[in-house]
């Protein structure tokens, strides 16, 4: 209806129990007695009324509350303080107009519930019936303006849909996997003929036992002639067990069922592909509906996923790997669930982190234009596809020249210094004439040869041993002194 401002006449109330404050607004008369009112002021229409409660709601102090509480308390030169419900509220007023707020206890809780149970009768003009048929209005006016309705825009229906698509999957492959155990101890061979899983449900339900093969036409189903031909000549000498009727009827029940959900599975894919490209055209231009769902399932919602920086969107799904990486100190993961789009799918392994942030970086941005705005058509989701693409191909371009440098730039007549060792002696021209005879014509001439090369290394020998003799002399006075020491 508006605001009201009223005043405890009784000052008990708020040091008393709480029992006895619900006996004081059994009715109305007493209700009038403990409190009066003050000021009020009533809303224009729905419009103002919703302007308001989004502001109360949000805690921050709008215009029109303003100016009432400073008509009616800073201006009037009330000094005593204000009991506000709402704590958040409170602390904004005391802020701007510097009222004083009483702290909220249970006793002013159940005074203002007393208020409320008896509003019509403390404020007059106002009837119950209209009072109730507003508030009504009110709330389904302000439900709608909170969650934005539209049916269009439900992204819940997307998270349950790739919720549900992923568990179809693994039910799927469970029970797939049981049939082909089951059928296979009668009809083993057929597992490695008949890969797929439908096509091997729907052969199951049609031939039933392996020995009406021969009668089966199974073309009702899709199969091609080769492969069942094949199946028609491995039925023949197959090693597989008699099954009875009964065994069959539960096979074929359980093949039955292999096809419902996979048909299911099929249709809720294409559901998933509708809704997706209404509810974000954008994010599905540029990794699809699938990987787009999950994105959207991930964050909870796609404001929540417009909300989230390109950094948080890039690693989103990965985030045990990121706490585990910060935890123990090592690199953190550079994708989440973009991993699985094409873009990033079709790079280089070396590529994958660069283009996994640059696709996300598009992506919050396709997310933000999806989430708050009103196209239909994805015109940003295939410009900025264009721009990942081209981005892609600059840097695989970039990667194959690093990698033909080193090959069209050998190291040719460039030769390294060889360092100084030192301690080393100089040079000398004599060590170079050493290996100068090495032709040799005759065996006698060998043979003089080697008898003149043998005494060179001889002397050198000679040489490097002089220094240790005379290092040894040296070394002989103090093994004598340490044995003189030891007797």
């Amino acid at each position: 209806a508006g605001y009201a401002l009223f005043t405890v006449k009784n000052k008990k109330l708020l040091k008393a129990e709480t029992d006895s404050i619900y006996d004081s607004f059994k009715t109305s008369n007493d209700a009038a007695r403990q409190v009066g009112l003050t000021a009020f002021h009533k809303f224009e229409d729905t419009k103002a009324a919703m302007e308001a409660c989004t502001e109360l709601t949000d805690g921050s102090v709008g215009k029109s509350l303003k100016k009432f509480l400073k008509k009616n308390v800073v201006d009037a030169g009330l000094t005593e303080s204000l009991a506000v419900l709402d704590k958040p509220l409170g602390v904004n007023i005391n802020k701007k107009l510097g009222i004083e707020v009483s702290v909220m206890s249970d006793s002013l809780k159940e005074i203002m519930r007393g208020v409320r149970m008896h509003l019509t009768d403390l404020i007059e003009g106002l009837d119950e019936q209209e009072v109730k048929t507003m508030s009504l209005g009110l709330a389904h006016t302000l439900s709608r303006f909170k969650l934005k309705f539209s049916p269009d825009k439900v992204d819940t229906m997307i998270i349950q849909a790739v919720g549900l698509l992923d568990d179809l999957d693994k039910e799927l492959n469970n029970f797939a996997m049981r049939l082909r155990e089951w059928y296979g101890w009668h009809f083993p061979e057929m597992g490695k003929i008949v890969t797929e899983n439908l096509a091997y449900a729907k052969v199951v339900r049609l031939m039933g036992l392996k020995t009406k093969a021969k009668e089966t036409d199974f073309s009702e189903v899709g199969v091609p002639e080769e492969i069942a031909s094949e199946v028609k000549s491995a039925a023949e000498t197959s090693m597989g067990t008699e099954i009875t009727d009964e065994d069959l009827g539960n096979i074929k029940t359980l093949s039955e069922r292999v096809i419902e959900l996979t048909e299911y599975r099929a249709s809720l894919s294409e559901y998933l592909k509708l809704r997706m490209t209404a509810i974000a055209p954008n994010l599905t231009y540029m990794v699809g509906e699938l990987v787009g769902a999950r994105l959207i399932s991930q964050a909870g919602s796609l404001m929540s996923l417009a909300k989230h920086p390109s950094s948080t969107v890039q690693i989103l799904g990965a985030e045990k790997a990121l706490f585990r990486a910060l935890k123990t100190k090592k690199q953190t993961p550079k994708y989440g669930l973009i991993y699985h789009a094409s873009l990033v799918g079709q790079s280089a392994p070396a590529l994958k982190g660069k283009i996994s942030r640059v696709l996300a970086a598009k992506l919050s941005l396709c997310c933000r234009v999806d989430a708050l705005g009103d196209q239909v058509e994805p015109t940003l989701g295939e410009e900025f596809k264009e721009y990942v693409e081209k981005r892609l191909a600059s840097l695989e371009e970039g990667g194959m020249k690093s990698m033909t440098k080193g090959i069209s730039r050998p190291n040719v007549g460039k030769k390294e210094k060889k360092p100084a060792v030192r301690g080393a002696a100089a040079h000398t021209a004599e060590e170079d004439v050493v290996e100068a005879p090495k032709k040799r014509k005759k065996a006698a001439p060998e043979e003089a040869a080697e008898e003149e090369e043998a005494p060179a290394p001889k002397k050198k020998k000679k040489k490097a041993a002089e220094p240790a003799e005379e290092e040894a002399p040296e070394e002989a006075p103090k093994k004598k002194k340490k044995k003189a020491a030891a007797e």
